[in-house]
């Protein structure tokens, strides 16, 4: 393949992405276009927005919900470590629990744009509100029914869900975190064909306390009429063998409802399979995209919270004769934490508002926006701790018992901490991530990674290959011929456009060489996949960054300014971010730090635990081994086994 053949001018390469469209693949996602190096800004610009009606009546209700949470005072939920029951039935009263579902079925019917407002709202008065209406809706019975439920199931179980009935998602196990593979909980078929039998133990179900209806993830034995697999079930709540063993406790979210269920021959009838048997992996992955996306909403809650508290404290805290925020220590984190609020929100909204369109796939960006947000909220929070100092990690109780404000700083920390590993750890995201992006790559090369593969099928595939990257990638390699769009209509934001159309090239040549270095060992290379999604995701939170500047500097007079010197902040810092993500694609300690963890492991290095007192030990085993057909205190008390 020459470089000639990729020597294009910009006309044919729009072009070869129609024609590319005209055969499949048309509404393609923004981000893996970008991890393929074609930087589609035209997905993106002019920044989404949803229709008049559609935002009349979210700002209605919006209005309604502020008025509301303006009564309901999180430090009793802290302080009590529950969401009081009055606190509950204000929220149902007011259709906070059917906020997406159709108002044919008793729902507010909103869009996931707005749905991500009033997350973000809600939030905003304990951490603990949101995980309750996230739960229930974005994963819980309302979303998966939408989907993939049937007339019937609608009719019957989302009315009580819009007016209130709370429900939970039943995924985990006790040996099962992300790895579906190894479920063990099962569904038998009962003799009659009627219904399903359902047993095994489900951990960290949140709402699952307190629920009334629930999400069950069950696998279905293949046998004589039944294709099996992990299948979902609505199971209610209340069901004979449904037993909630205990309510769990957390660093943060201390009011979440969050429990160990055990299911033991507990009968369901056949019409609560949501789908067909085999189909619950699916409807659980395509539920997540949509529940990733009220993380993002509370993280961007966290920001503006995070943002004003620091603004006020560094105007108004003095320290050798100035303020603390004209001070260039502090300065640099507010401008952090106000540049990446401003992101944050833009990011979010990008995303609801491709989900709104029924874009063909979002599984990319739904997984980049929960994980940058939870990643970059996580900093933005601790920079504020840090900027409180002592008031920082003092809690709010103790600031008002002295007389002073009660900000929630260090309960903002404890409760932001969860969403790295909510809806899939930042560690599984970077690899779901890197997974969807090389898919591509992967059926182009086909058995060129594939060291199993003949002689033959080599040869076909390096053909194939190079007729892929030829025609669909021109703007992989730039030729003498090729320059690079100039995005004169973005003014002062038009470098950052720049440079991240060659960072998407750059990263689509960086993906290619890894393939070509590791091969089929490619997987194993997780601290490389790892910066190449940290890339992609700082180059997809500048786009949004940027486009959401761009329509506010023509449709918004007042903050049109303001939004560009902000996305201009954003982006320069996080240019710095991608620019080392770059280097330490090669030079890093990967080796060595896969050496030391093994010599960890294998106990070279327990000389150097010596001098400490672990009191965990001799409590417990690691990872409780549930029977489901045993009680608590057997189950507890049973030796450990791995």
């Amino acid at each position: 393949m020459s470089t000639q053949k990729l020597d294009v001018t910009e006309e044919q390469s729009r072009a070869l992405v129609e024609e590319s469209r005209a055969e499949g693949w048309d509404k393609p996602s923004f981000c893996k276009e970008l991890f393929l190096g074609r930087f589609q800004l035209d997905l993106v610009h002019p920044y989404p927005k949803p229709t008049a009606e559609s935002s009349e009546k979210a700002d209605r209700f919006l209005e309604e919900l502020a008025a509301y949470c303006a009564t309901v005072d999180g430090s009793v939920i802290e302080r009590e470590e529950r969401i009081p029951d009055d606190y509950v039935k204000g929220f149902a009263e007011l259709g906070c629990f059917g906020l997406k579902i159709p108002e044919e079925y008793g729902g507010r019917g909103l869009s996931q744009v707005a749905y991500n407002k009033a997350m973000m709202l809600i939030s905003s008065v304990h951490a603990s509100l949101g995980a309750l209406m996230s739960a229930h809706q974005s994963i819980g019975v309302p979303e998966p029914l939408k989907l993939a439920g049937t007339p019937a199931q609608k009719a019957k179980f989302l009315p009580r869900c819009a007016k209130g009935a709370i429900s939970a998602f039943l995924l985990t196990e006790p040996d099962v975190g992300s790895d579906p593979a190894r479920m063990a909980s099962s569904a038998v078929p009962t003799a009659d064909g009627a219904a399903y039998e359902l047993d095994g133990v489900k951990l960290w179900t949140t709402n699952g306390v307190v629920a009334e209806l629930l999400v069950v993830m069950a696998r279905v034995p293949r046998s004589e009429g039944h294709r099996g697999g992990i299948s979902a079930f609505v199971v209610e709540a209340d069901s004979p063998g449904i037993t909630v063993e205990r309510r769990n406790r957390f660093m943060g979210l201390r009011g979440i409802e969050n429990g160990l269920t055990r299911m033991h021959k507990v009968r369901v009838p056949k019409e609560n399979l949501i789908g067909r048997e085999g189909d619950g992996l699916k409807i659980a992955l395509t539920t997540l995209n949509a529940g990733r996306l009220a993380i993002p909403a509370m993280c961007s809650a966290a920001g503006k919270l995070s943002q004003k508290i620091a603004r006020e404290w560094s105007a108004e805290r003095v320290q050798w004769g100035r303020p603390v925020g004209e001070h260039a220590a502090v300065a640099s984190k507010l401008s952090f934490i106000a540049a990446t609020n401003y992101a944050l929100e833009a990011v979010l909204d990008l995303s609801g508002q491709m989900s709104d369109e029924g874009r063909n796939d979002i599984r990319i960006e739904a997984a980049l926006a929960k994980l940058w947000a939870s990643e970059m909220s996580w900093l933005v929070v601790d920079e504020l701790v840090q900027i409180r100092g002592g008031r920082g990690y003092e809690t709010a109780d103790s600031l008002k018992a002295r007389g002073e404000r009660a900000v929630p700083a260090e309960q903002l920390l404890r409760d932001i901490r969860i969403n790295r590993i909510f809806e899939g750890s930042s560690e599984i995201m970077r690899l779901l991530v890197a997974r969807e992006a090389s898919d591509a790559h992967l059926v182009a090369a086909g058995d060129l990674v594939n060291p199993k593969a003949d002689l033959s099928a080599k040869a076909k595939s390096a053909v194939k290959a190079g007729n892929f990257y030829a025609r669909w990638m021109p703007q992989l390699v730039a030729g003498k011929g090729q320059l690079p769009t100039s995005y004169s209509e973005f003014g002062a934001l038009a470098t950052h456009l720049r440079f991240i159309e060659r960072s998407s090239r750059k990263l689509a040549r960086s993906m290619l060489y890894g393939m070509a270095r590791w091969q089929a060992k490619l997987e194993y290379r997780q601290g490389f996949l790892g910066r190449i999604v940290d890339i992609g995701a700082e180059l997809f939170a500048m786009s949004a960054t940027i486009v959401r500047a761009e329509s506010q500097r023509t449709e918004d007079a007042v903050h049109g300014g303001a939004s560009y010197q902000l996305a201009d902040a954003f982006c320069e810092q996080a240019t710095l971010r991608v620019e080392r993500l770059f280097g330490a694609l090669w030079e890093n300690t990967d080796d060595t730090d896969g050496r030391v963890a093994a010599d960890l492991l294998d106990g070279r290095y327990t000389w150097m635990e010596d001098g400490v007192l672990d009191q965990s030990e001799g409590t417990g085993p690691w990872i409780s081994h549930w029977d489901p057909g045993a009680s608590t205190e057997e189950n507890v008390s049973k030796p450990f086994s791995v």
